[in-house]
């Protein structure tokens, strides 16, 4: 077989790298699609902290609001949900864990089973971690000489200082704690069943428009001229070998040995490593789709930001019309699954931050770098070269599938599928890539959100 008569035309050098990558990239995805099983979902760490904020609401809640709300008896659905979260980590192999340790104490404290909660706080006080002093503090009823750990768990910090002054309660700020805290339960138990309802209704709206006949044309599909060939290298070449192979493994060791030449501590240098290494992930993919669209420039991508009230308004309607949607098939998925597990790392380092900076960090690659880096890849090139092959229906749905799949979680892969299905929408019906960056930016702000409020209390 000739060059010329090779798929697309491409060179047998190229199809021979692409050929190798493709297999590379299945074996990874599927390798990691597997280990995401045994990675610890967000999902659990998530369920304490609202009920934590339950609990912490509860005094503050009346009348129809306290069902509704903070449900039957919250104080006792949080003690199950520690007792459960030990129990996975003792079946796990992990040893204990002195926060929650702490935590469980106090909540058997406040159901009057001091018997119980006793073995735990002496346990605690014998570790080395910085719970030791407050738990040694508790035990004997009072502060010692030295100031014990102020904890960041709202929910610990109070009933910690409410257990060493008895006879002060109001010097904990115990009613302000739980107003703060029943506003904040409000609003978060609030907005998503408005945002819910409002994108359920825009998307009955949408369908009913369709089935009339009366909704505008789609725009034709525009992108760059690539080949079947050059979108394989793209995925499984870029952004998988050697964005996701290759970067952590050279990057990763050099980055380390940075921060720590610059002495940047704890907590902040999570977020400067998150940062740097997911700057060094998009190079290579974009160093490649530069190099196959030479000739052609970054315009036939088409970002189309202007008019931006025009694209701003896109998004939102597509993300309201895509919430219920991936709602819907992350509640079918536990009832039939319970939690799969393999969360993305990087919620849990959000939901755990109490440190400013490292947010900022944290938020910048959530909210700016990666819809912009994913969109472009996956909805500016990817989607349109599929689109050719199969269709407007089949490219948005390979895209993806594809978008899902390189996320590594069987947990999110489901949801992730809906999502990218909503986004590819967006890029064909609209024919605007900056569209499909906002809304991935503004779904991303809107979890990054939820995991900050939820977290700092």
């Amino acid at each position: 077989m000739t060059a010329a008569n090779k798929p697309g035309g491409a060179p047998g050098w190229k199809v021979g790298l692409a050929l190798v990558s493709l297999a590379l990239s299945l074996l990874l995805w599927l390798n990691g699609l597997i280990d995401s099983l045994s990675r610890p979902s967000v999902g659990n760490a998530l369920n304490r902290r609202q009920l934590e904020l339950t609990v912490l609401a509860q005094p503050s809640l009346s009348g129809a609001l306290r069902p509704l709300l903070a449900g039957g008896e919250p104080l006792q659905t949080l003690k199950q949900a520690l007792e459960n979260e030990r129990t996975s980590a003792a079946e796990a192999g992990q040893g204990p864990d002195p926060e929650l340790e702490l935590e469980l104490a106090l909540v058997l404290q406040r159901l009057q089973q001091p018997q119980q909660a006793e073995p735990l706080l002496e346990a605690v006080a014998a570790s080395q971690g910085p719970e030791a002093s407050l738990a040694a503090a508790l035990l004997r009823g009072q502060a010692g000489p030295a100031q014990p750990l102020k904890p960041s768990n709202g929910l610990v910090r109070l009933w910690s200082c409410e257990a060493l002054a008895p006879d002060a309660p109001n010097r904990c700020g115990s009613a302000v704690a739980s107003q703060r805290a029943a506003l904040k339960l409000l609003a978060m138990s609030g907005a998503p069943v408005l945002l819910l309802l409002l994108g359920s209704a825009l998307l009955l709206r949408e369908i009913w428009l369709r089935w009339r006949g009366r909704s505008a044309d789609a725009t034709p599909l525009q992108g760059p001229t690539l080949s079947g060939v050059d979108a394989v290298l793209l995925i499984a070449g870029g952004f998988v070998v050697v964005g996701e192979l290759l970067t952590p493994l050279l990057v990763g060791p050099l980055l380390a040995a940075v921060l720590q030449g610059l002495a940047i501590a704890s907590p902040l240098r999570e977020g400067v490593s998150v940062v740097g290494l997911y700057l060094a992930l998009m190079a290579g993919p974009l160093v490649i789709l530069a190099l196959l669209l030479k000739g052609q420039g970054a315009a036939v991508l088409q970002f189309r930001w202007a008019p931006a009230g025009r694209s701003l308004r896109s998004a939102l309607k597509g993300l309201l019309m895509v919430l219920p949607l991936v709602s819907l098939v992350g509640w079918l998925q536990g009832q039939l699954w319970g939690d799969a597990g393999g969360s993305n790392p990087l919620l849990e380092l959000v939901l755990n931050s109490h440190n400013v900076p490292a947010l900022a960090c944290f938020g910048f690659t959530a909210i700016v770098l990666a819809p912009l880096f994913e969109e472009t890849i996956f909805r500016g090139a990817l989607l349109p070269v599929a689109a050719r092959k199969l269709g407007a229906a089949g490219g948005v749905l390979l895209s993806a599938l594809i978008f899902a799949v390189a996320h590594l979680s069987l947990g999110e892969l489901l949801p992730l599928l809906v999502l990218g299905i909503g986004l590819g929408w967006l890029r064909w019906s609209g024919g605007r890539l900056g569209s499909c960056v906002l809304m991935h930016a503004l779904w991303n702000a809107l979890t990054f959100t939820n995991l900050v409020v939820l977290g700092w209390s």
